[in-house]
């Protein structure tokens, strides 16, 4: 093929005038998104080195922490997404529902597949955040052929009457309707299956999304004053909420094993608590007014894994487990049979001498993000230049 003998450089330029090609888009979204996947990646490296979660150092607790607005912001931008989709497009209602359906049966298979490399089924099968995002999805087709106001407010009263519903509800369900809908990991798996994100309150968040939606169509000056007043009200409503322990999160932080100041933003992720998600999503949509007009090198980076984050995600664990592969042949001189074992949620403790310093991992989350970049950036170059049907579901 000709294409063959360009020079890097003209190759690199084609891409960029492919990838801008595609018509005007919200930057902040993509810069979002793009912010969402790297750091989620920082994560999912902490799983292969055997670095624990939540502590006991502050350098691996702001490790895990930082991650905590990945999947709020996801979701809740998902929603996003799908409201401008409708905008361009007729069919939104049977899109969400192939989607779906699409992600749920990739996150059983190709995904689990990446973080295991092993073929046990029948052992493990993980409901990950694809899992939720591909049933909200499904849940999604039905909702959005109601008027935007009444998703987008609906959304929102999931999201602050959760904590005091659905723990009074979930005892009366059966435990596989319960552990699906709401209580995830903290109810035993259902068989091989291991609930880590439920439906509630991640509808809520889609459906809050998909009304913010319209907030973002609006002309810029008005759309920026009420993504300042969204964002700082959730912000202060986090702060009185959770300073004052009044409503929000089962999990107190006037107590437990953090200094207070840790324990204060160290709020319930599974499932998502109100107070979760208002550190989270108050200044994720605080900002996006400023991501808008944001330049350079960093908000490039970003907005090439912005665009195509499915393709990214589909690409990043598989990427990260075989170079935690890599780690352990140069370390070890072999690979490490814990590397094949069921992660992330039905693995055992690595062994002896395995886990990682956190400047290694920080440096293999550098170099997984570096080769990802080349692949989003072809990705996003090809979704640009083409429009076949099937690009639409990655």
């Amino acid at each position: 093929m000709s294409t063959s003998l360009e020079s890097p450089n003209v190759s690199a330029g084609a891409a960029d005038s492919a990838i801008a090609s595609a018509g005007r888009r919200l930057a902040s979204v993509d810069i979002v998104r793009g912010a969402v996947m790297v750091l989620m990646a920082i994560d999912h490296v902490r799983v292969f080195s055997g670095v624990p979660a939540g502590g006991p150092t502050l350098g691996i607790f702001f490790t895990r922490w930082i991650t905590n607005f990945c999947a709020p912001a996801f979701i809740f931008l998902a929603g996003t997404s799908a409201f401008l989709y409708g905008r361009r497009h007729a069919d939104l209602s049977r899109f969400l529902l192939i989607r779906g359906l699409w992600l749920v049966l990739l996150e059983l298979t190709v995904v689990r597949v990446g973080w295991t490399f092993n073929l046990q089924f029948s052992t493990y099968l993980l409901a990950g955040v694809l899992w939720a995002i591909g049933w909200c999805m499904v849940l999604m087709a039905e909702l959005v052929r109601l008027p935007v106001a009444a998703v987008g407010y609906g959304g929102v009263a999931v999201i602050a009457l959760h904590n005091a519903i659905m723990p009074a509800l979930a005892p009366l369900l059966p435990a596989p309707v319960r552990a699906v809908l709401y209580t995830a990991f903290t109810d035993p798996p259902l068989g091989p299956l291991v609930v880590l994100y439920s439906i509630v309150p991640w509808i809520g968040v889609m459906a809050a999304g998909y009304g913010f939606g319209r907030l973002l169509t609006l002309e810029p000056a008005r759309r920026d004053r009420l993504c300042y007043a969204i964002g700082g009200v959730s912000i202060l409503l986090f702060l009185v909420l959770r300073g004052f322990n009044l409503y929000g999160d089962p999990r107190p932080w006037t107590s437990g094993r953090f200094p207070a100041p840790i324990a204060f933003i160290n709020t319930t992720k599974y499932p998502a608590s109100l107070s979760f998600l208002l550190m989270t999503l108050g200044p994720t949509i605080a900002l996006m007014p400023s991501l808008e007009r944001a330049r350079g090198v960093v908000a490039r980076w970003l907005t090439v894994f912005g665009r195509v984050p499915f393709f990214f995600y589909l690409l990043h664990i598989p990427l990260i487990h075989a170079l935690a592969v890599a780690v352990s042949l140069a370390r070890q001189g072999q690979a490490s049979p814990w590397l094949f074992t069921n992660h992330p949620m039905a693995n055992p403790p690595p062994p002896d001498g395995y886990t990682w310093s956190l400047g290694l991992l920080y440096l293999v989350w550098a170099m997984a993000i570096a080769i990802l970049y080349v692949a989003c950036r072809w990705f996003a170059g090809l979704k640009a230049r083409r429009t076949e049907v099937w690009l639409r579901f990655l």
